[in-house]
């Protein structure tokens, strides 16, 4: 299917939806979403973003931003999954009990503004990974229009272009938490820890970068093209990451890659 039919797709099946409440992160895809939703059904849309230590900070001041562009209506919540012994002891489903936390935040809202249907924005190249918050969305009646009309990342980024979106080309971003091995207690501290040492890397000039966390050990994951030049600024690099608290500053050869913490358990 063309990504003009896929498009075409998408449109039809959010044109059959009353109103809709979007998870908003400020990303490419619910970024995509948002302006399809919004030119489909104008003011019956709502976003919906919400904060945590989990995520960056700055990026709520992008999403807000992008929200007011569109003429969307959006609001701000806070979850509260870092008081869920579930989700900070950091088991292999994880991921499972953040997006509960969500998701039964976001159908409460949607029950109070008589909202028909609250979408996410998981796009069908998110199969690919493993993916335990899927069975929240089951539990909880969301819907992914972007994977029902069979629209992948690559296609999302390109018609994000065409339609002049500014997070076309903004990088993946994941849960911070996703940066610490499984079984290893999640908290505050160690995530604030997680996004200095990723925020100084961005702001070296790498765009797309992990901060993996292990205990006195980091391991950095940017593309192989910024490869030689995260060797090149090596000794700033280990300066400033060893002042945060690492003892040794190491670089995955293999390069980035999404869900590369869940090579572990699929061994």
């Amino acid at each position: 299917m063309t990504q003009a039919a896929k498009l075409k797709k998408l449109k039809k099946i959010i044109s059959q939806m009353p109103s809709v409440l979007i998870a908003f992160s400020g990303g490419t895809d619910s970024t995509f979403l948002l302006k399809i939703a919004q030119g489909v059904l104008g003011r019956k849309t709502l976003a919906v973003t919400a904060v945590s230590a989990t995520y960056p900070e700055e990026e709520l001041a992008a999403a807000k931003k992008i929200a007011k562009s569109l003429n969307v209506r959006h609001k701000i919540i806070r979850t509260k999954e870092l008081r869920n012994k579930n989700f900070y002891s950091n088991p292999v489903d994880r991921c499972y009990f953040c997006k509960k936390e969500l998701f039964v935040q976001l159908r409460s809202i949607a029950s109070r503004e008589k909202i028909s249907f609250v979408l996410d924005a998981s796009n069908l190249t998110d199969k690919k990974d493993f993916r335990p918050g899927d069975r929240a969305k089951k539990e909880c009646k969301v819907r992914s229009p972007l994977q029902e009309a069979g629209l992948t990342k690559e296609d999302i980024r390109q018609l994000s272009k065409r339609l002049k979106l500014i997070t076309w080309d903004k990088p993946s971003l994941a849960c911070l938490a996703s940066r610490i091995p499984y079984g290893r207690e999640i908290s505050s501290r160690l995530l604030r820890r997680i996004h200095q040492g990723e925020r100084f890397l961005r702001n070296l000039g790498f765009k797309q970068v992990r901060l993996r966390h292990f205990d006195h050990s980091c391991r950095i994951e940017t593309p192989e093209k910024d490869l030689p030049n995260l060797f090149k600024r090596r000794k700033v690099i280990i300066e400033n990451l060893k002042r945060l608290g690492y003892n040794y500053v190491t670089i995955d050869l293999e390069g980035y890659r999404t869900g590369s913490l869940n090579e572990v358990i699929k061994r």
